[in-house]
Order: C-alpha cells, then structure tokens, then sequence
C-alpha cells in the first residue's frame, strides 16, 4: 500500500480515545509474536508499528503512528506511541542520538 494510503487509513481513527500505555505494549508484542519467518517480504519498524496501531484501533482505542529520524549516521524508524509512552522506539542508544519525530498520525 502507497505511504499516502497508509496514513490515510490512520487518520481515519482520531476519533477513537487514546490507548493506555500497558495496552500498547501488550498488542506490539502480539503483533511482534505473529511476524511470519516465511514471509518473503520486508517487516520492519514500519510495518510493525502501522501493524500495531491497527490492532490497538481494533480494540477500540488509538495510538499515534510516528516516523522519526536521526543523524549520524543517518536512519529512519516507525513506532507507536501514546501520551504515557512509546513503543517499538529503540532507547538503548537515543541518549546521545534521539529519534526526531517527522511525521505524528493521527
């Protein structure tokens, strides 16, 4: 599916209330848990996280789908996040290199 399409589809959630942290976190290791070996495709933080913002949509709540990015070196990520938190968002080096959110849907 196009990116635009993707976004789209999570901004069609807004009105649903916001997700609890615990509930986040429960459905992205669900969705992490489902993640076929045998797919011949990509499934990345992209993936996962869009993957978990729709299970969390599913239950009847939302989270906002973030794109993020950093420098040196270069990368780009995708997590889930609510007010109290984040997840699928690697802190174990963002100390000194944090994730710069470009894109926050809905």
């Amino acid at each position: 599916m196009p990116l635009r399409w993707q976004i789209g589809a999570v901004r069609l959630l807004c009105c649903l209330p916001l997700a609890r942290l615990a509930r986040l976190e429960a459905l992205y290791a669900a969705v992490l848990a489902v993640i076929p070996s045998w797919w011949p495709g990509r499934i990345a933080c992209m993936e996962v996280s869009l993957a978990t913002v729709l299970a969390t949509a599913l239950t009847g709540r939302q989270a906002r789908w973030v794109l993020g990015a950093r420098f040196l070196p270069d990368a780009a990520h995708a997590w889930a996040e609510v007010p109290e938190g984040a997840v699928g968002r690697d802190i174990g080096d963002a100390v000194d290199r944090p994730w710069m959110p470009v894109l926050s849907v809905p």
